[in-house]
């Protein structure tokens, strides 16, 4: 046995790897991103493993048992926030192979391990947080103004969540030239997202602006943080076969996909999301849409999902040949955001020898980007939201200067304000010009009386008992950029008289940071501060009572909640 041992000594000097080994490391691919970095370490077969970190400097040990490499190392790493380098180190034991990843910043990895999908085989897979990048941003956060003042109209822009598919690790649909769809969908995205900056009201914000990975719960989520009014994820169609081609945009279906191409697409989702590394959203584990399936705010998502798809659609069709004519439905998890309008673009088939052509040209990304922001701006021209600038802009009169008038003038002429004028009109000076054209905001315009209770529109001043204090609750506002008096009222569902009222307002001016005494009538039950992301119907199963008996002990008019509006929850 002795010469047995001598000779997988030998073996091992050489560098050949005794057949006992029975794993071996194939590639390490690093994928960089805004909040992280993912590592995805690819074997022939499942491997054994163990990790910990080590700081002084800071590391992260990955051991491989009974694995072999065949790749060169040490490998730089470039623009990632956490991660600089990756070597091999010396290994507990000889079959082992252990290595080393050098850190920035100390972290706290989490690791999970994929079966093979696709083209891959199993996939060791690490996610390191940037800590370095979120300190940055805490750093350099801008400071809050509180002498701004906050208009008495609307001045919101209309956000636009812009969600370029796949990403990283995941390349989407493959062309026969071999085109990734990752790739085009960047592209398209970023073009549109110019379009939607340009117009003065509205903002794009990009899930990813990269190429790296993100899970398809982290796409809504980012939209949700950033407050959008519509979710567009963009993506180049893919199928078994050539022949299909043509764009087309999805809509959320709770039922089967309605056509073969819908049941490819859910299949793909699925595949994509296990070479990503994420977990596939479902009717039994999606917590937004198990709480909020019977809830109304789902059902006027979708409505919105769908109109603003019809509108797509006619631009597109003006630009490319339409796969299908109007909305497809299809089950996919990008789409299930209750309370986010949602749907996913197509650009056209990168299966389609044709059309892949055509997609990898910057002119035709160009006309799709141009068709599906057309869409979305004939739809918000028609349904602003309200509180949006666009919405008040509806409403502005149009005023041409003439000899002798200055902003007092016309102020007095409108019932307006200076400050008001100039801030709509963005003028840094009193000058004006004889023929110049402002636009002058109908401050008398605030939110539409559906929103409102029907004591605003009365004529009689509203009763309050200041003699029987203990059945009224003075609740305090502070008010917050784009806030004004009709909106705060249509928060609380009190009047704007009784705002103005309590708090002795001499004007409808309101200013950032000012704290307004909210009066309404006290009942009995448990205090509840909104927080970001909750709806009436995630509040409603928190607490185990219904969305009718928290509309009705709090006298909302809508179903629409802002981030600190307390509420008071029913006894169940």
């Amino acid at each position: 046995m002795h010469w047995l041992g001598m000779l997988i000594g030998l073996l091992c000097w050489l560098g050949i790897t005794p057949t006992t080994w029975a794993n071996a490391l194939e590639n390490i691919r690093v994928w960089p991103a805004p909040d992280e970095t993912r590592i995805v370490i690819d074997m022939t077969n499942q491997p054994k493993f163990s990790y910990f970190t080590l700081t002084k400097p800071n590391r992260l040990i990955i051991d491989l048992k009974d694995t072999a490499s065949k790749i060169k190392l040490p490998m730089e790493v470039q623009n990632s926030a956490i991660l600089n380098r990756v070597r091999k180190s010396n290994p507990p034991i000889q079959s082992t192979l252990r290595l080393v990843f050098e850190l920035k910043e100390q972290i706290q990895p989490r690791a999970f391990m994929l079966k093979p999908a696709g083209a891959y085989g199993y996939r060791l897979v690490f996610d390191l947080p940037n800590k370095l990048l979120e300190n940055i941003i805490k750093r350099n956060k801008p400071k809050i103004i509180k002498a701004q003042i906050a208009l008495p109209f609307g001045t919101d822009d209309i956000l636009i969540a812009i969600d370029p598919g796949h990403g990283g690790n995941d390349p989407g649909a493959v062309g026969p030239r071999h085109t990734y769809e990752k790739y085009v969908t960047l592209s398209i995205s970023r073009l549109l997202a110019n379009k939607i900056n340009a117009v003065p009201g509205m903002k794009a914000v990009m899930t990813r602006n990269g190429d790296y990975f993100l899970d398809l719960h982290k796409r809504s989520e980012i939209a949700r943080k950033h407050g959008a009014h519509l979710l567009i994820s963009v993506h180049a169609d893919g199928f078994h076969k050539p022949q299909p081609r043509g764009a087309s945009v999805w809509v959320l279906s709770r039922r089967r996909a309605n056509s073969e191409i819908g049941r490819w697409l859910e299949k793909h989702e699925e595949q994509s999301n296990l070479l990503g590394g994420g977990a596939l959203l479902d009717n039994t584990s999606d917590e937004y849409l198990s709480r909020a399936v019977l809830n109304l705010q789902f059902s006027n998502s979708q409505k919105v999902g769908h109109d603003v798809a019809v509108q797509i659609l006619k631009e597109m069709g003006h630009v490319t040949k339409l796969h299908k004519s109007s909305p497809g439905h299809a089950s996919l998890a990008v789409l299930k955001s209750p309370d986010i309008p949602s749907l996913l673009v197509e650009a056209g088939f990168i299966t389609n020898p044709q059309e892949e052509t055509l997609l990898m040209h910057l002119n035709h990304q160009q006309k799709i980007a141009n068709a599906v922001f057309n869409g979305v701006l004939t739809y918000f021209e028609d349904f602003p939201p309200v509180g949006t600038l666009m919405a008040v802009s509806k409403n502005w009169i149009k005023h041409k200067v003439a000899s002798g008038q200055s902003l007092f003038v016309i102020a007095k002429k409108y019932n307006s304000s200076i400050s008001i004028i100039k801030t709509a009109n963005g003028l840094k000076s009193n000058l004006l010009n004889l023929g110049q054209i402002l636009m002058v905001p109908d401050i008398n315009v605030r939110t539409p009386a559906s929103t409102l209770s029907s004591e605003t529109f009365s004529k009689k001043k509203p009763k309050f008992i200041f003699s029987a204090p203990s059945k009224m609750l003075m609740l305090v506002h502070k008010v917050t950029r784009g806030e004004y008096l009709g909106k705060i009222a249509a928060n609380y569902c009190v009047t704007v008289s009784s705002i103005r009222s309590v708090n002795r307002l001499r004007t409808d001016e309101l200013t950032i940071g000012q704290k307004l005494q909210i009066v309404r009538r006290r009942h009995k039950g448990t205090n509840h501060q909104v927080k970001r992301g909750e709806y009436l119907g995630k509040i409603a199963s928190n607490y185990g009572v219904t969305v009718k008996s928290i509309r009705k002990i709090n006298s909302l008019c809508s179903d629409k909640l802002v981030i600190g509006q307390k509420l008071i929850i029913p006894e169940s």
